[in-house]
């Protein structure tokens, strides 16, 4: 009696045993379109129109004008601006001198930012937050106060030529002041922090116990630098460099009190365009074109990394 029962249990197929298995799925509901994200962002988007966006469609409406010295600012749309600056030599002087000094300027960042990052983050948690506190210290103070700072270093009767003379390393002051040279020092005082701060935020991610796993298998430090920690750091490397690169291509109160006026930069350009020859077609024309040169350069940079360290990145 109980194999009988069991070879008709087996005879019953399995859609009469489970006759959800093939039953028809439901109707799906109407998919309604959520108007909540945008209803959120519309103040954020409304305040980035108005503060930024505004902005800089009236710089570039008005780099289209034209300017006499007679006649002011005429209300005319043409591109005479744009092609002064694109075929004259000054200007392109002045802009292969902006973007030479950024790219110096970045690549010492990187070179003292990512190792002092990876030094601050093996350290104890004592001296970590006083380290941290030294080198994000001078954020706290204005660039005009750390800048002129340097300027009183870089004198002729500065510190440190006066250091370098009582050494007798040197016989005569080294000219700091209105070169690239001092302009570089200056900029990468002020922009590290933002290096070390990116590099720190990756290497939050980055599990102590891989270095030593690495160390374990036989790897040099070197090694473990290379294959290890590099990699993994570089999307930390890549968002700092973005920074530094775009605050050095664009800054001004640096260039304008190490460099002075014979040592001119896009920045300090564009200031003396609208404020001391009153031609403001002309300045937002420069801005207009830093604004574009930094976008395009950020950007491929970007794509190069990002396709190289693709794996990091996803």
């Amino acid at each position: 009696m109980a194999a009988s029962t069991d070879s008709q249990v087996a005879d019953i197929p399995p859609s009469a045993a489970n006759p959800a298995a093939h039953a028809p799925p439901p109707a799906s509901r109407p998919h309604r379109r959520s108007w909540a994200p945008y209803l959120l962002s519309a103040p954020g988007i409304a305040l980035f129109a108005v503060l930024l966006l505004v902005p800089l469609a009236m710089t570039f409406l008005l780099s289209l004008n034209s300017f006499s010295f007679y006649g002011g600012i005429a209300d005319v749309w043409q591109f005479d601006n744009y092609i002064d600056i694109l075929t004259d030599s000054y200007f392109h002087e002045v802009f292969l001198r902006t973007f030479r000094i950024a790219a110096v300027v970045t690549v010492l960042c990187a070179l003292f930012g990512a190792p002092e990052a990876y030094i601050l983050r093996r350290m104890d948690s004592p001296w970590r937050g006083l380290c941290l506190l030294i080198v994000l210290g001078p954020l706290l103070i204005s660039v005009v106060s750390r800048t002129l700072g340097w300027a009183l270093l870089f004198g002729s009767t500065g510190l440190v030529n006066q250091g370098l003379m009582a050494l007798g390393l040197i016989a005569t002051p080294i000219e700091f002041m209105y070169t690239e040279t001092g302009v570089v020092i200056a900029l990468t005082h002020v922009l590290v922090p933002f290096m070390v701060l990116s590099v720190w935020a990756s290497l939050q991610r980055l599990d102590p116990q891989v270095e030593n796993a690495a160390l374990s298998l036989g790897a040099g430090p070197l090694t473990v630098m290379r294959r290890v920690v590099l990699p993994q750091i570089v999307p930390g490397i890549l968002s700092g460099s973005i920074i530094v690169f775009a605050l050095a291509a664009s800054a001004f109160a640096t260039p304008a009190i190490i460099g002075g006026r014979r040592l001119k930069v896009a920045a300090t350009l564009a200031y003396d365009e609208f404020l001391n020859t009153l031609n403001w077609p002309l300045g937002a024309t420069v801005a207009v074109l830093l604004l574009l040169a930094n976008i395009v350069i950020i950007v491929g940079c970007n794509r190069l990394v990002e396709r190289r360290y693709k794996q990091v990145f996803e």
